[in-house]
């Protein structure tokens, strides 16, 4: 995206507009091959990448994007919990939305959403941890325990406690499928306070 960069220091006008852009439109990564693998400016260009997405994510009109799900489709009412995750994130300053997944599925639904929480997802499957690391404000963990829908919640916030990424007192919303055994589509939303 900042090819000019293999050799020389600044980007161009146009290959910032194209990383602005990319960022405006919902992209959730920015790739670099040339410029980091054999130009002169390898730091440079991750340096400056980094600035422009920074700026433009300082503006508001990137969070939130509210797209409402369709009604009378497979998939509605796992899209009405995430979509309503992320409103109700927004409306009460929540500070995580916590989810298992097997699919990815509700990783994505949420990051399409552009909460400005942070985005925290579970899942047994290894390969999709990878996947995952590229998803926009998705960070993902692994846990393999699919007990009650009660004591899971209860483990990922005392791991996300020790791990430092919620602290006492903040809220955060917890979604699921339940009965959780049979690792079905979300559609359970639960709004908590870490103690």
């Amino acid at each position: 995206m900042m090819e000019s960069m293999i050799t020389n220091f600044a980007p161009t006008r146009a290959e910032v507009n194209d990383v602005a852009n990319a960022v405006m439109d919902g992209a959730d990564a920015v790739m670099l091959s040339g410029e980091t693998s054999v130009g002169k400016y390898p730091v440079k260009v991750i340096e400056a990448m980094q600035r422009i997405i920074a700026r433009v994510e300082e503006e508001e009109v990137i969070y939130h994007r509210e797209h409402a799900p369709v009604l009378k489709t497979q998939t509605f009412v796992s899209d009405s919990i995430c979509y309503t995750a992320c409103v109700m994130a927004h409306q009460a300053d929540v500070k995580a939305i916590v989810s298992m997944t097997n699919s990815g599925a509700t990783a994505f639904k949420l990051s399409s959403h552009r909460p400005k929480a942070s985005i925290f997802i579970f899942t047994d499957n290894p390969l999709l941890l990878t996947s995952l690391s590229l998803v926009w404000g998705v960070r993902g963990f692994y846990y393999d325990k699919y007990e009650s829908t009660d004591q899971t919640i209860t483990d990922l916030s005392i791991f996300l406690k020790k791990a430092g990424l919620v602290e006492v007192d903040d809220m955060v919303i917890n979604i699921a499928s339940m009965p959780m055994k049979e690792r079905g589509r979300t559609n359970m939303l639960k709004l908590s306070v870490i103690h």
